[in-house]
């Protein structure tokens, strides 16, 4: 069992856990992810690593409430335990030799930004963040941000928090002003990411997107996760999740990823109607 020694609610939707996983936190690094099981009859999913304490041997990973499973997993508290906790996998982000990043965030995407901010910054790089959210009550993580960026930009839809605007209106000022980049890193939602990779794509820097956001089942074999990267077919859970962002098809990613939502808001809507019940 994996015993949760920490809870923290970062926004009204996305919870922080920190669980007790020695074997994990042992190898862990930025970019890769877990796969978990929240009972012996639960659903397995894929969630981020979204840091890791070798000392303590815990691994923190952070979810947004979409589904059933997140929804039973957003109920659990300090002392409570998951029945499965399996990783790391998939393909860490190859941090090595980059002297100044740009680490472009949104949503909840920046839950697995920030541990490769943190370590870009642990390795002396500079690091410039930019961050976006609708609106200042779903901001997350702005001060561990700001911990490990020589620069932050928070952005918002609405004005709330932050400079009123989009990420790619932050990067493409940082970039029109100077800014060198060995390389620009962006995890979030797939429409965030499709422009932030048309715009560097325009100026030729070197663009990493994180396709994180499209994994389902993490070992490969439910196809959920297919994307087109430079006209071949791979999956982000074996082949990624992070790829070369001016590669990636992302219309069809966007695609296939709305197939689901309708499915995860009726898991979620009888989860919810089952705990009541029980109550």
């Amino acid at each position: 069992m994996y015993d949760i020694i920490k809870r923290r609610e970062l926004n009204p939707t996305v919870t922080l856990l920190e669980i007790s996983a020695p074997a994990v936190a042992k190898k862990a690094e930025p970019g890769q992810f877990v796969i978990l099981r929240v009972d012996e009859d639960g659903e397995r999913i894929p969630l981020t690593v979204g840091d890791y304490n070798r000392q303590t041997g815990t691994i923190a990973i952070v979810f947004q409430i979409v589904g059933a499973t997140t929804e039973k997993l957003n109920r659990l508290r300090v002392g409570d335990c998951l029945h499965d906790f399996v990783g790391p996998l998939g393909r860490k982000t190859e941090t090595e030799g980059i002297k100044k990043v740009a680490v472009v965030g949104g949503g909840v995407g920046c839950a697995i930004a920030y541990p490769i901010a943190k370590k870009f910054y642990e390795q002396g790089a500079e690091v410039h963040t930019i961050v976006g959210f609708r609106a200042r009550d779903l901001v997350i993580l702005e001060e561990e941000f700001r911990a490990v960026s020589k620069k932050f930009i928070l952005m918002s839809d609405d004005g709330t928090a932050g400079e009123k605007g989009l990420v790619t209106d932050a990067l493409k000022r940082l970039i029109d002003a100077g800014a060198h980049y060995d390389e620009v890193i962006t995890i979030g939602p797939l429409i965030m990411m499709k422009f932030v990779c048309a715009l560097t794509k325009k100026y030729g820097i070197k663009t990493v997107a994180s396709m994180n956001p499209i994994m389902i089942d993490g070992t490969g074999m439910c196809g959920g996760c297919r994307v087109k990267v430079g006209g071949e077919t791979k999956f982000a859970c074996v082949d990624g999740p992070e790829f070369d962002g001016h590669l990636i098809d992302f219309d069809e990613a966007m695609a296939r990823s709305n197939m689901y939502q309708p499915f995860e808001h009726r898991a979620h809507e009888k989860a919810c109607n089952l705990f009541k019940e029980v109550r």
